[in-house]
């Protein structure tokens, strides 16, 4: 756990941490208690690079073979 988070940061990763924190922040303070969570959520993203922050998003460029793809006839 602590290798996930001391390793691996990137500027979209530490740019999703603070956004999050801003969002939970102004959340708290208008007192929209939807926005924690949805601040939270990309907090997460970028503390743990889970999904996108973590580079995990499909982007078109896979190093996958394809030779072996069955095809339906």
């Amino acid at each position: 756990m602590w290798h996930r988070l001391s390793t691996g940061w990137t500027f979209r990763r530490a740019l999703y941490l603070v956004m999050g924190i801003f969002l939970i922040a102004f959340a708290v303070s208008d007192r929209q208690w939807f926005g924690i969570a949805f601040g939270a959520y990309f907090a997460v993203q970028g503390l743990f690079a889970f999904g996108c922050a973590g580079g995990n998003c499909y982007g078109g460029s896979c190093d996958t073979d394809n030779r072996y793809r069955r095809t339906k006839k």
